[in-house]
Order: C-alpha cells, then sequence, then structure tokens
C-alpha cells in the first residue's frame, strides 16, 4: 500500500519548480523505460504543464510519442546511485527497471509506471504533442493528470525539508555524475517599507 499522498493539481507545478533531477518513466506495447533527466520545469498553472528535456533520439522518447504520456519521479538523496545508473545506459538494450531491481506502480490515469521507493513525489502526464518543437527540438511538453508524495517531505502544497527526512531531499545534477542536495530550508521574512 502506498504512503504517498495526492497533490492537488493546482500545487504540482510546485513538485518540480526548484529544479530537482527527475526520473522520466514511460511504457507502450509492453515495454517500458526509466531515464534521468537534469531539466524539467512547470510552463502553467491552470491546468498544470511542464516541459522537459528528453533527446529525440532516446527509446524513453520513442515511448512517450509512442503511448502519449509520461510520468516525472522526483528522486530522494538515497537514490543518487539508482538516478547516475538509469541515466547512464540505454533502455533498447535492457529493461532497467529489471536490471537495476527498480518496482514500480502504474499511476492512476494514464497507467505510467510510477516509482515511490527512494523518491519524495511523482507526477503523471499526459504527451502534448507541439508540432513546430518535435523535430526541431528536444524540449516537449505534458499536461500533469495526477501527482502525488511522500507527505514526510511535501503536504499542503508544499515541500518541508528537515533533518527528519533527509533521504528524500530532492537532488540536481551538476554535471559528471556529481549531485548537490536540496536542504537547509529558510523561511523569508517580511522586509519593512523604507
Amino acid at each position: 500500500m502506498s504512503a504517498f499522498q495526492p497533490v492537488e493539481l493546482h500545487h504540482a507545478s510546485r513538485l518540480i519548480n526548484h529544479g530537482p533531477t527527475v526520473l522520466v518513466t514511460a511504457a507502450h506495447h509492453g515495454h517500458r523505460n526509466i531515464m534521468a533527466a537534469a531539466w524539467s520545469m512547470p510552463v502553467e498553472f491552470t491546468p498544470p504543464r511542464i516541459a522537459v528535456v528528453v533527446d529525440k533520439s532516446t527509446f524513453t522518447r520513442e515511448l512517450i510519442t509512442g503511448g502519449g504520456g509520461f510520468a516525472l519521479c522526483i528522486p530522494g538523496a538515497n537514490a543518487i546511485d539508482l538516478t547516475y545508473a538509469v541515466g547512464s545506459c540505454s533502455g533498447r538494450e535492457m529493461d532497467k527497471f529489471a536490471h537495476f531491481g527498480v518496482t514500480s506502480t502504474n499511476a492512476p490515469v494514464l497507467g505510467m509506471p510510477v516509482i515511490e521507493q527512494g523518491c519524495a513525489a511523482w507526477l503523471e502526464c499526459r504527451w502534448l504533442p507541439e508540432a513546430h518543437t518535435e523535430d526541431a527540438y528536444d524540449t516537449f511538453f505534458g499536461e500533469v493528470v495526477a501527482a502525488a508524495a511522500d507527505p514526510r517531505i511535501f503536504s499542503e502544497g508544499h515541500w518541508h525539508f528537515s533533518h527528519d527526512n533527509a533521504d528524500l531531499h530532492t537532488i540536481h545534477h551538476l554535471g559528471a555524475g556529481k549531485f548537490v542536495i536540496a536542504g537547509n530550508q529558510i523561511a523569508a521574512k517580511a522586509l519593512d517599507p523604507a
């Protein structure tokens, strides 16, 4: 049974607006894949839409365009090695879920594979074809149709980074297999007018 709690769609953009590395999953015709992506971001609030960069030549991109959907899973600090591993090999040669022992469940709307173990949250997305970008760019768009998060780190529409949930702190890729971990959450104070 999942410990993740649904995230209201009007808060879904907050899951990736701080720029975490994500795991992109997709499935089509009995095939599935998982890859890491460092570039994703929200682009619309209502309905919630996101952009993510996935090279046109990848197996994941093929599955997304074939199946019409994908998921972004947001790995925590304890999943750095897995994130680097699935981002360093091709799913054309192997089922990366089986090869790396990754368990997934089907998201509720499109049935895309989502990963909760080692992850802080996930977003299930319907692919939004953009004729003017498909051949020219690696960036593509999706509409978030479902989202969920581990309430230990994201609840009531907000992130809650603390020492107690350090294994779920989001990761941010710097290149060459190096990551930084989000944390040290600070609340801004209102400034008095000058």
